[in-house]
């Protein structure tokens, strides 16, 4: 059993949450920490805290297992993916079905912690459709890397839903900070798997798959990543103003500010690491890189609220 449980981890890479989940637990940071039109604050909730990393869990656990199922042939035929869990035979189908089904429901369960909050509860099936459509997005449109990032922006909002829900209600235009926020998420996560994806460029074609590498080229692949984490720079800059759509004021200063120019640096290291003809170091690029990115932007912005 325990083998088995270790290759359902290893097959929904449990340690790749470390991408999304720190831009949950910063919008919770942020939700806390920020008056609401009335000039309250939000009180912190231990259970509401440990109820995001549940529902985090949960929801990118069954998102993988279903994006393993659904392209469990396609990673059949990939010589960089035939050795995955399903296809090479180490997990039954039956078993990730089930692993899905149960985290999927866990998903929907754990909403209860932010009870009696019910939007969450409402908006957890329409969560789990965009989590799951995205497994079949590159069988018909080139555009898939962005719905894997618009998967990745809801971390943020929906963190500040489950907090703020009341607020929202009264105050739609309270969304504005996490709104911003997980559009910056979006284009983040866009750029860096369209590098990814590059990888793959040779055998997407083959397979009549949709990717920005398939429909512009490797080279242009590179330059609209590049430009998708221009805009996540350009949407960090402009997060500070969101009071002007009517939101919180969020009082970013000095912390913040250098935060984003070390991201930015960062984010043109990543790019130099790879070219068109030097995919090699892409996996560098892709697990090393962008794990700072995420964690350091939630150290830096919550050091930035706190001090």
């Amino acid at each position: 059993m325990f083998d088995q449980i270790r290759k359902i981890l290893e097959m929904i890479r449990f340690s790749h949450t470390i991408f999304a989940l720190p831009f949950a637990m910063l919008a919770a940071v942020m939700a806390w920490n920020v008056a609401d039109h009335r000039g309250e604050m939000v009180p912190f909730r231990l259970l509401h805290l440990v109820g995001l990393v549940v529902c985090m869990v949960f929801a990118r656990s069954a998102a993988m297992a279903f994006n393993r199922i659904a392209d469990r042939h396609i990673d059949a035929e990939n010589p960089r993916t035939s050795q995955r869990h399903l296809p090479s035979g180490q997990l039954s189908l039956n078993s990730v079905i089930l692993f899905t089904a149960l985290t999927s429901l866990g998903f929907i369960g754990s909403t209860c912690f932010f009870l009696p909050n019910w939007l969450p509860m409402k908006l957890s099936g329409p969560v789990l459709v965009i989590l799951f459509v995205y497994s079949l997005t590159k069988r018909f449109t080139f555009l898939a890397h962005f719905w894997l990032g618009l998967s990745l922006m809801l971390a943020p909002l929906a963190a500040w839903i489950a907090i703020r829900g009341d607020i929202i209600l009264q105050n739609p235009a309270d969304l504005a900070p996490p709104m911003v926020m997980g559009l910056s998420v979006l284009f983040w996560v866009a750029g860096f798997d369209i590098l990814y994806a590059c990888q793959d460029f040779d055998f997407d074609k083959q397979a009549n798959l949709k990717s920005v590498p398939v429909r512009f080229g490797i080279l242009g692949a590179l330059r609209i990543a590049a430009v998708s984490h221009a805009f996540m720079v350009l949407l960090l800059l402009l997060l500070p103003a969101t009071s002007f759509l009517g939101g919180p004021d969020l009082e970013l200063g000095l912390i913040y500010w250098v935060g984003i120019v070390a991201l930015a640096l960062l984010l043109l290291y990543e790019h130099s690491l790879v070219n068109p003809d030097n995919l090699d170091r892409v996996n560098m690029a892709f697990f090393n890189v962008n794990a700072v990115v995420s964690v350091g932007l939630f150290v830096v912005v919550t050091l930035d609220l706190l001090i």
